[in-house]
């Protein structure tokens, strides 16, 4: 822990985003949802039963701060670990003087490891015993799912708490106390900041406090520095979005966000939403994402979810993916749109995925049906004597190019195509059950 005189001097040179962190749950912003009034992370505060927790959600939403400000409800030495570059011996070290600490002084410790899933399952399992037996509270910070990447044991004996990002109006809150906290912020200079500067930060940065604040700090200083002494420093949209430079898309690419933009790309198109499809796309292709897994969903959806309502769905998406990877990024946005935008606006279907999971699920769990005679491989020499290929009817001998005849021996189980009425599979029905009729008269003609 730092001394007083040192923590004053590392608060004077640290960034803004660090020297505006509230010390309070009354100044926390955001995340109602668990710190309003009655709510639960609250009233565990106020009760004074504060267990061990797991915060999760992405960057610059307060995980870090909230931390602290609960050491500081709870009168707890507040001790910081870095998961990344921290080990099984500095993490005893710090589990070992917490345990001094209670014994000697009674005074509680809380341990916040910052990106927790970045320990592996050994080192999470040193927490185990301490966290049960309360010698330090545990505040484990992650941006990616933890039941995922937290240990079970350690879940279960932690709260899990989910952040979402900051909203635009918190971030406008947060903004204009920076601007005008002497203390702490930027108050004790004149300075005006444009209020389109100001919107326009607090939407670009994603609710992320941090990148906002930090943003607002470099437009302010590299201003100054153009600006005469005791002259106010002039803040305009043009020198906030110099400050911000391009915007950086968060995306984890093996994360929750990975999958979570895949899953709601597939919903989109399967939804028939082609505006929600092609942003889901960009944010996917923004994140940097591979382009052949994007081709795959696509490709996957267009079998799905549209099927026969209309085949060519499934033959544009097989193009896009081919054309795609042979142009690769940034071309590779244009077929893939195309693509995604054609399935999304397809009519749908999915008999075909329905009738291939079922009978999949009636071989695996069944009793499979041996091929009937007739229709086994006649093509080598004395097939005949085994009595395969005798009695099969070839369809094209038809005028029609379909026989009525037997093509599993024995009943199936159910019917696994049901085409919908839906697309060019209104048409699949109609042709379907005109041959069952067919089939149906020919059972009911006498010998």
């Amino acid at each position: 822990m730092f001394q007083p005189s040192e923590s004053k001097t590392l608060q004077s040179v640290a960034p803004l985003a660090v020297r505006m962190r509230p010390n309070t749950i009354d100044d926390f912003a955001g995340q109602e949802h668990f710190v309003g009034d009655g709510k639960l992370l609250r009233r565990m505060l106020e009760g004074g039963a504060i267990s061990s927790l797991i915060f999760y959600g992405p960057p610059g939403c307060g995980k870090t701060t909230l931390a602290r400000i609960i050491a500081n409800h709870t009168n707890a030495i507040f001790e910081v670990l870095s998961a990344p570059a921290a080990g099984v011996k500095e993490l005893r070290q710090v589990l070992d003087t917490a345990k001094d600490r209670l014994i000697t002084s009674g005074r509680r410790t809380v341990l916040f490891i910052d990106e927790i899933h970045r320990f592996n399952r050994s080192q999470q399992d040193v927490l185990l015993d301490d966290v049960e037996n309360g010698i330090v509270t545990l505040i484990g910070a992650t941006t990616e799912n933890p039941f995922f990447s937290v240990n079970s044991p350690l879940i279960s004996r932690s709260t899990v708490f989910t952040f979402e990002p900051l909203r635009v109006e918190h971030i406008k809150s947060l903004l204009l106390r920076a601007i005008t906290d002497e203390k702490n912020g930027l108050g004790k200079m004149p300075l005006s900041v444009q209020s389109e500067g100001l919107d326009f930060l607090s939407e670009i940065c994603d609710g992320d406090a941090r990148k906002a604040l930090t943003a607002l700090e470099v437009a302010v200083l590299s201003k100054q520095k153009h600006t005469k002494k005791g002259e106010t420093v002039e803040i305009s949209l043009e020198d906030i979005k110099e400050s911000i430079q391009r915007k950086s898309v968060q995306y984890d690419g093996s994360g929750d966000t990975h999958y979570d933009l895949a899953s709601a790309l597939q919903k989109s198109m399967r939804g028939s939403d082609p505006d929600a499809t092609i942003y889901w796309l960009a944010r996917m292709i923004a994140g940097g994402e591979d382009l052949r897994f994007i081709a795959r969903r696509i490709v996957i959806c267009a079998a799905e979810d549209v099927g026969n309502a209309d085949p060519t769905a499934t033959i544009l998406a097989a193009s896009a993916m081919q054309i795609a990877e042979f142009v690769g990024f940034p071309e590779a946005q244009l077929p893939l749109a195309q693509a995604a935008i054609y399935i999304a606006c397809a009519p749908k279907s999915n008999a075909c995925a329905k009738a291939i999971w079922g009978a999949v699920a009636d071989v695996q769990s069944g009793r499979t049906i041996p091929v009937p005679a007739h229709l086994r491989d006649a093509h080598y020499k004395s097939a005949a004597k085994l009595g395969h290929g005798i009695g099969y009817q070839y369809p094209h001998d038809s005028p029609n190019g379909f026989i009525a005849q037997d093509y599993t021996g024995q009943a199936l189980p159910r019917r696994y195509y049901e085409p919908k009425n839906i697309g060019r599979e209104k048409l699949v029905a109609e042709y379907l059950q005109k041959l069952r009729n067919q089939v149906e008269q020919l059972r009911q003609t006498p010998p």
